[in-house]
């Protein structure tokens, strides 16, 4: 199942810079790791913005809420998800 989420970051100004660093490494790596398992398949940068773009390939919506909820920034953002179907002009 492929789905669409959009992230925006917001991590709170006041937050210790230590634990703000050692939380960025924590997503980097726990991405990365998704990424090479083939279930996080697209992710973009939005410019001029704290947020992402991605595409998830997933057994369930289960399963992504599971990973979502894994992100160590998770707390930081608001998520938005759209579940993707083929479209029939698609020519992949």
């Amino acid at each position: 199942m492929l789905f669409h989420v959009t992230m925006d970051v917001d991590i709170p100004r006041d937050l210790d810079p230590a634990e703000r660093t050692a939380i960025v490494a924590e997503e980097k790596a726990y991405s990365q790791d998704l990424q090479e398992q083939g279930k996080w398949k697209h992710l973009w940068r939005v410019v001029g913005q704290y947020s992402n773009v991605s595409v998830f390939d997933v057994g369930s919506t289960d399963e992504l809420h599971d990973l979502l909820w894994g992100l160590p920034l998770f707390p930081y953002m608001t998520v938005r998800v759209t579940p993707l179907c083929p479209h029939p002009s698609a020519i992949r």
